[in-house]
C-alpha cells in the first residue's frame, strides 16, 4: 500500500548558520591576506606593518584589510619608491590578487563545516 509523506523544511536556521560561517570564513581570509601583505609591506620602523587590520561587516558579508598610517596609501601606490628586498609597492593589492583562491577555499571550508 503506497504511503504519502509531507516534509516541511524550515531553512531559516540553516541560512543563519551559513551566513555566520561565511562571515567567519571571510574573517579568516582577510587575516590571511593581511599576513601575506605584511610580508611585502615596506619597512622602515614597522609602523605601517603594525597598523594593518582585518575586519568583516557581518551584515553585508564584506571583508576589509587596511593599513592606518598617514602614508599608507602613498606607499602602496608609489611605484617609484625603492624598498628593501622582498618589500614592494602594491603590497595589499598583490596579496589579495595572489591569495584569492585561498580566501575562497577558507570561506567554502567554513560553510561546509557549518553544514555538518
Amino acid at each position: 500500500m503506497p504511503q504519502n509523506f509531507r516534509l516541511r523544511f524550515d531553512a531559516s536556521g540553516a541560512r543563519g548558520e551559513l551566513r555566520q560561517a561565511a562571515a567567519h570564513g571571510l574573517f579568516l581570509g582577510a587575516e590571511h591576506v593581511l599576513g601575506v601583505s605584511n610580508d611585502k609591506v615596506p619597512l622602515d620602523e614597522a609602523a605601517l606593518q603594525r597598523s594593518g587590520t582585518a575586519s568583516v561587516d557581518d551584515g553585508s558579508l564584506t571583508a576589509m584589510v587596511s593599513y592606518d598610517t598617514p602614508y599608507a596609501v602613498r606607499q602602496h601606490e608609489e611605484l617609484d619608491y625603492r624598498h628593501a628586498p622582498g618589500r614592494e609597492a602594491k603590497y595589499l593589492e598583490n596579496a589579495l590578487n595572489g591569495e584569492r583562491a585561498v580566501v575562497f577555499a577558507l570561506v567554502a571550508a567554513e560553510m561546509r563545516r557549518s553544514l555538518r
